[in-house]
């Protein structure tokens, strides 16, 4: 657990904001996904604190890592642009009120209708990952007389130091456009088209990175392609170093702050100012794309502790009322988590157990080898750095219900996404009409 303002433990229970978890649990049942309004806005404000001092710039907040309404709102009163990768998003964002000239559609396969939605919504640059998606917006801006403002998105080809399955910058990875192989002439390509306007490049190399090495050598090689691309008389004007910034999980991981954040986005700015300098090109405008380092651990989730099993010796399950349908990522990635019983949290954390979810899957765990308090059914779980990349990949398997995600503010909380119903599980089915 790493503590804040608006997370700790007083007289022996959790708190989040000025609530105890076990009255948010009561309150709003469990399954709840719960994030901290405040420790967001620190991050947000934190970040574009960092892009101010490289100079011209932005923060766009990586929207897939958490999506809702309210936390875009957030976003946007802070001064962030969006990262969107769907039809879905740009709608979300739309619905925040957002300025459409700061949303970024990213993708490797953007849809014909995703292409059409996002050009209809004025957004400001499309990220192009492949010569189909090139095509089709230099097609349909022609057809509404406009030029479509892009960067194009560069591997360079760097391993960053995390796990095989969230790096995007490997080689041969599904994602941009190689440097040392055709993204020289793919830019060319762009820049020679009527409808479609080079702006500049997106290079993004993974997620859950702590060694700064990796943005280092991702920088240099992008600068030196910006080098090779003026030679050729084209202008990177902006860079978007994408975003992948590690998080706390565990004790074995390091323990950030919101000014911690920033220090890696000051950092890469440093990096992009030298070596542009350096290579006398010109200072690009900088772009950034937090997402899981804003919400993840502004996020918490309660669950009601079930059954127990213990194999003496063995292995010792505690049983929770949610699991891969509202954090599926265990199952994806064997990812690490720390938990505390919320209603024990000043006991020791003397037992090591594996915690369990619901559903009919024996690979449906949130954690194994966890230390916890000792257990009892009934009790309040808290699972910490949650905030990402859990309800933005939760799912109705076993037609369990998505957990609803409340929002807490100092002494305020309330429901930003609301429970689904059985209803609402049901909702899009049919039945044929032969059928009846």
């Amino acid at each position: 657990m790493n503590t804040r303002e608006t997370l700790y433990v007083k007289d022996g229970n959790l708190y989040i904001g000025s609530f105890k978890a076990t009255e948010l649990a009561a309150r709003f049942g469990t399954p709840l996904y719960v994030m901290d309004a405040k420790y967001i806005e620190e991050v947000c404000d934190a970040f574009v604190a960092a892009v101010v001092s490289y100079g011209e710039g932005a923060v766009a907040f990586a929207n897939k890592a958490f999506a809702a309404v309210a936390t875009a709102k957030i976003a946007a009163k802070h001064g962030l642009w969006f990262d969107v990768v769907s039809g879905g998003e740009l709608y979300l964002v739309a619905q925040a009120g957002a300025d459409m000239r700061k949303v970024l559609f990213h993708g490797n396969n953007k849809t014909e209708k995703e292409i059409d939605e996002a050009l209809a919504a004025g957004i400001g640059y499309f990220v192009v990952d492949s010569l189909n998606e090139l095509n089709m917006i230099d097609e349909k801006a022609g057809k509404l007389g406009r030029v479509q403002d892009v960067l194009v998105r560069v591997n360079p080809g760097v391993s960053a130091h995390t796990y095989e399955a969230v790096m995007t910058a490997a080689p041969f990875s599904k994602f941009g456009f190689d440097v040392h192989g055709d993204a020289f002439d793919v830019i060319k390509d762009v820049a020679s088209r009527k409808n479609v306007n080079f702006c500049g490049l997106h290079v993004h190399i993974g997620s859950q990175i702590y060694d700064h090495s990796s943005y280092d050598a991702a920088t240099d090689i992008t600068t030196d392609f910006m080098k090779r691309l003026a030679d050729a008389g084209i202008v990177t004007d902006v860079l978007d170093m994408g975003g992948g910034y590690g998080i706390y999980y565990t004790d074995e991981d390091p323990k950030f702050t919101p000014k911690r954040y920033a220090y890696t986005v000051e950092n890469i700015g440093r990096r992009v100012a030298e070596k542009t300098a350096e290579k006398g090109l010109k200072k690009p405008f900088l772009i950034v794309e937090p997402g899981r380092s804003i919400v993840g651990e502004a996020g918490v989730t309660l669950y009601t502790v079930g059954a127990i099993k213990d194999f003496p010796g063995v292995k010792k399950y505690v049983a929770v009322d949610g699991g891969m349908f509202d954090n599926p990522r265990y199952a994806l990635y064997e990812s690490r988590y720390s938990a505390m019983i919320a209603n024990k949290a000043d006991k020791p954390a003397d037992d090591v157990v594996t915690i369990a979810g619901k559903c009919c899957e024996s690979g449906d765990l949130i954690g194994k080898d966890m230390p916890l308090q000792h257990a009892e059914t009934g009790d309040i779980l808290a699972v910490f750095s949650t905030g990402a990349y859990n309800y933005s990949m939760a799912s109705n398997y076993n037609l369990n219900a998505v957990p609803p995600v409340v929002l807490v503010d100092g002494d305020k909380a309330d429901y930003i996404v609301r429970p689904q119903t059985y209803q609402d599980l049901l909702r899009n089915n049919t039945v044929p009409e032969w059928l009846n």
